[in-house]
């Protein structure tokens, strides 16, 4: 176990960034979760990261292949907070979806399943409110049917919770062909 100081040991209350906001730095695994100080993690995503919408689906679905969705989630929540406002719905859904993902590979039977019918909720409503079925290439009701069968697979194994293969279980966001 490392003997690292964290940050109260260092005498500040929390992590702080370059510009004074209150960050995190401990490491984290490769599903997000925080790992003591001094421990090898997993790099982080950058947040706050102004991408196209093909880029922040590009790089989600190598993520979500990867089995690092909650990493996908921070991409989704940056194209959330920095693209239009019309979108929002759409990005947020996709986070929750990532988010619900995440929550399943960890064990989090309940919480993974609560989210990922809610993220398939929302990009279902966004997409039909919208009238695009496939913004930027995203299947829209591939992937709500998708979240809505993981959903019931993992509330079925909610009495004795295991973690399921996020990489396996990822979901194709542009389909299950190549475009």
């Amino acid at each position: 176990m490392s003997t690292a100081p964290g940050p109260r040991d260092r005498g500040s209350e929390r992590d702080r960034d370059e510009e004074g906001r209150a960050r995190n730095q401990r490491p984290r695994d490769g599903l997000g979760r925080p790992l003591p100080y001094g421990t090898d993690g997993v790099a982080r995503q950058p947040e706050g990261v102004v991408r196209t919408p093909e880029e922040s689906v590009a790089e989600a679905q190598a993520l979500l292949d990867a089995g690092r969705p909650f990493h996908a989630h921070e991409v989704f929540e940056d194209a959330w907070k920095t693209g239009p406002a019309a979108e929002r719905g759409l990005w947020k859904g996709l986070a929750q979806l990532a988010v619900g993902l995440t929550h399943s590979a960890r064990g989090n039977a309940k919480g993974g399943a609560r989210l990922l019918l809610r993220g398939a909720t929302a990009v279902a409503e966004w997409s039909a409110t919208s009238g695009l079925p496939r913004p930027y290439g995203i299947v829209v009701a591939e992937l709500a049917a998708w979240a809505k069968e993981l959903s019931a697979h993992v509330a079925e194994n909610a009495e004795n919770p295991a973690p399921i293969d996020a990489a396996f279980h990822a979901p194709r966001l542009r389909g299950s062909t190549p475009e």
